[in-house]
């Protein structure tokens, strides 16, 4: 067995491409019609396709699991953000940690949980 990646639910597998490629640079591999495989393992599939597969409705911002990303120059990377994205919902704003490592978390435009932050 082996473990491929990291799916989320979104929207618009457009808007969403738009999103991860703009802020990490995230090529598309795949693109299936609503399913669209990225590059570093990270899975797109649109909500109609989901909740028709799972008979079940999705739970936006339900704070259970966080898309987890690593940057160096963390400062750039907030001002990316606010100036490409200015309508962010925030988790917490740039803050820093008891052992050193700053962080951001914030919502991706469709309630996914994102933390990113400077390398351990």
């Amino acid at each position: 067995m082996k473990y491929k990646g990291t799916l989320v639910v979104v929207k618009d597998c457009g808007h969403a491409l738009k999103f991860y490629h703009d802020m990490f640079g995230l090529q598309l591999l795949h693109d299936n019609d609503g399913n669209m495989e990225l590059a570093g393992g990270l899975y797109l599939q649109e909500a109609k396709y989901w909740e028709m597969f799972l008979q079940k409705s999705i739970t936006s911002r339900s704070n259970s699991t966080e898309l987890y990303f690593e940057e160096a120059d963390i400062d750039a990377f907030v001002e990316k953000l606010e100036k490409l994205y200015p309508k962010t919902e925030y988790v917490n704003r740039l803050m820093t940690h008891s052992w050193g490592q700053r962080v951001v978390r914030f919502y991706d435009p469709d309630g996914n949980l994102i933390e990113v932050g400077t390398p351990v």
